[in-house]
């Protein structure tokens, strides 16, 4: 029995479409022109699944969301994230096959036991990836956030941002995981920060 998640390609008139399928690697030239290469299943006669991969070229017109519909650059993608893309039916015969991409979803598994907290941004740590929330004269009332490649960082219209443009005295709704270390102030993984 098979249990690997990819999504199997499907052709609609002179699209395609594949849900579930994996990043495997990106290249990204700027914010809006690249190609990812993503793999998924192909039912095989014998009741087996074989993995394809299939290379998808993106352009200014390609439109890629995040798992809540807001845009994103191509730039954001990363290895190792799960999307469902609509491309081209018209593929090149090389290996593996190319297609324009008019339109990606990132798709990101749901994270098990989170928990939100709201709180005023006391410092961070550029360097070091840290988000520091509470009194920036106390300690004892801060929780140190790690921002993560993966953490989504939103404005408070919604729109993604940098960590680099979060300001201390800034209040923000973040997202994360709900085990904190024992640590001084406790640590955890942000997953979403965005500003209320």
């Amino acid at each position: 029995m098979n249990n690997d998640p990819r999504g199997t390609i499907i052709q609609q008139g002179n699209i395609m479409r594949i849900d579930n399928a994996l990043i495997e690697e990106v290249f990204c030239f700027n914010n809006s022109i690249g190609h990812i290469l993503i793999s998924y299943a192909v039912p095989e006669a014998n009741q087996t699944t074989s993995i394809q991969t299939l290379r998808l070229n993106i352009g200014r017109n390609t439109v890629i969301l995040n798992m809540f519909g807001q845009r994103v650059d191509a730039c954001q993608l990363r290895q190792g994230m799960w999307i469902n893309a609509v491309f081209s039916s018209r593929m090149t015969r090389s290996i593996p096959p190319q297609a324009n991409a008019f339109l990606l979803l990132v798709r990101r598994n749901p994270r098990p036991q989170t928990n939100t907290t709201d709180g005023r941004i006391a410092s961070i740590d550029l360097r070091n990836r840290f988000l520091f929330t509470g009194n920036p004269n106390d300690i004892n009332s801060q929780i140190r956030f790690t921002v993560t490649d993966d953490t989504v960082i939103l404005n408070r219209f919604g729109n993604p941002i940098s960590l680099r443009a979060l300001r201390p005295g800034q209040m923000v709704r973040i997202n994360h995981a709900n085990f904190q270390t024992a640590s001084i102030p406790p640590q955890t993984t942000a997953f979403r920060i965005q500003v209320i």
